[in-house]
């Protein structure tokens, strides 16, 4: 039971502080680079193929292993946990800004991935397990909230700091930020564990991040590679073998990391649906448009955080609102709702013709970050309690992972569908244009498209792009409406009958 007296309140509200100022920090390490890849490219004059990992590389490196960090969490302790990953990241924050070329950059920013993972699992565990019934969902919803603020902000204070500073001070300043974590939060945590771990289900944690390492790189390799070459067909086979034997091994674990049981229920199983919408409408422009904002419309770094405002703000806001409207709508339908709206927005943004003015961005921006923004906040609560408070960090871990590693997936995806609708612009064979070309095109680099081509011009390949942005939008469109309909469909019920709680209960214990 939960310590009532004024003492351990107001240590619970500092944890809380704590964990929430790391909410609104890790969005900006996930945004903010997005924003200061061209600036990064710039000054180190890195190759494309390897600037996509600044971003790609924190991703599936936080999306592999954020699941092992709730599991670690609730075995050894949530304190030293979140102290470990909130050290890792504040030094890998400081080196990454210290870093003399990109494949450096790349190497920590995989790190900084890992420390962040385990620095979120642990945190959203220890403050689940500071509060109680509804205590416990506004202090999730304040988490939700502070990662909302993150996300709103760190596009427009990364152009800020780019602009002003250089890219470099972008992770001087998460570097900071972490300091504070260090020194005015983690003393003030009380150490709490699961008492009914029994140890790291390690087996698990190396098959399904081998298997994610194995499906990122086999889909970006696709579009240069040919999907029929032999390298590519190896990676995407071993994938699907290593995911085999990853719920192989989970079906035989006692306390496995990942309860598949759950999935036999619909509700969870429709759940996921929702990351995945959010993932194809919301991060994937979010990721997108900097480059597109960049490279192909001549913005600045300033501009660009300035035009992603509308896309952004409503995630600060609209979450807690909808947290409040679902005591009388049922979560499902709002969340459908909501990603109707942004499915909507997705199909205006690709109807934005490369060269137009900076006001078409608006309605479309601002329609599917108030829509991406209804589903958002709900989702990280029904998570969790599915399972007892004991296993926090195992129901922050599925979720999260689940959240994450869809998100990593659908960027590596996006891309390859970017590079598949470029070489479909033109009128001749894929084997006929450069190695790389396409590529080159999906991600804005048209300088470096003119050199690998030259008799292609330039406005040729600006076309290949806006057509290519345009049909990857309307693919993401129809992602988006489809989670809509699961959710209207399936999620329309206010609450679970109590006796399917009671048994999922059951297994979650």
């Amino acid at each position: 039971m939960t310590d009532a007296s004024p003492q351990a309140a107001a240590g619970r509200h500092l944890v809380l502080a704590a964990v929430f100022l790391v909410a609104v920090i890790m969005p900006l390490s996930f945004t903010g680079p997005a924003v200061a890849t061209p600036a990064i490219g710039r000054d180190l004059n890195g190759d494309l193929s390897l600037l996509v990992w600044i971003v790609n590389g924190f991703m599936l490196a936080f999306g592999s292993t954020i699941m092992l960090g709730g599991a670690l969490a609730d075995q050894f302790g949530r304190k030293r946990m979140f102290r470990l990953g909130a050290i890792g990241f504040t030094v890998t924050s400081l080196a990454v800004g210290l870093s003399p070329n990109v494949l450096i950059v790349d190497l920590l920013r995989a790190l900084q991935g890992i420390a962040a993972a385990l620095t979120i699992s642990a945190g959203f565990a220890a403050v689940a397990q500071e509060y109680e019934g509804p205590a416990r969902t506004r202090a999730l919803g304040l988490l939700g909230t502070g990662f909302g603020i993150g996300i709103a902000f760190g596009p427009l204070i990364a152009g800020a700091l780019i602009g002003t500073l250089g890219w470099r001070s972008l992770f001087f300043a998460t570097a900071l930020a972490g300091v504070i974590i260090l020194v005015a939060g983690v003393p003030r945590m009380r150490e709490t564990r699961d008492p009914g771990a029994t140890g790291i289900d390690f087996w698990g944690a190396g098959s399904f991040t081998a298997m994610l390492v194995a499906l990122i790189f086999g889909i970006m390799l696709g579009p240069d590679r040919g999907w029929g070459d032999t390298l590519v067909v190896a990676l995407l086979a071993g994938a699907a073998i290593l995911l085999i034997s990853f719920i192989t091994i989970e079906n035989l674990q006692k306390r496995p990391m990942l309860d598949l049981s759950l999935f036999r229920y619909a509700r969870f199983v429709s759940v996921q649906a929702l990351p995945v919408a959010v993932a194809y409408s919301f991060i994937v422009p979010f990721i997108l448009l900097p480059v597109r904002f960049i490279r192909i419309e001549g913005m600045s770094e300033m501009q660009v955080g300035m035009m992603l405002l509308p896309l952004s703000l409503p995630i600060a806001t609209i979450p807690f609102i909808a947290a409040n409207i679902a005591r009388w709508i049922p979560s499902g339908i709002l969340a459908g709702l909501g990603l109707i709206l942004a499915g909507a927005g997705v199909l205006l943004l690709a109807l934005v013709p490369v060269g137009s003015a900076p006001t078409a961005f608006i309605l479309p921006l601002a329609m599917i970050g108030a829509g991406a923004a209804l589903p958002w906040g709900l989702m990280d609560d029904l998570a969790i309690s599915v399972v007892p408070t004991e296993r926090a960090g195992m129901a922050t871990g599925i979720f999260g992972t689940m959240r994450v590693a869809g998100e990593t997936v659908a960027i590596a995806l996006v891309g390859a569908l970017m590079a598949f609708f470029v070489t479909g612009g033109f009128d001749m064979k894929s084997a006929e244009l450069p190695a790389g070309f396409a590529n080159v095109v999906a991600s804005g680099g048209l300088d470096e498209a003119a050199l690998l081509a030259p008799s292609i011009a330039r406005a040729a390949a600006a076309e290949a792009y806006g057509a290519a942005f345009r049909n990857t939008m309307l693919v993401c469109a129809a992602i988006t409406f489809t989670a809509a309909l699961i959710a209207l469909v399936t999620l329309r019920v206010r609450k679970p009958k109590p006796v399917e709680e009671a048994v999922m209960l059951e297994i979650g214990a």
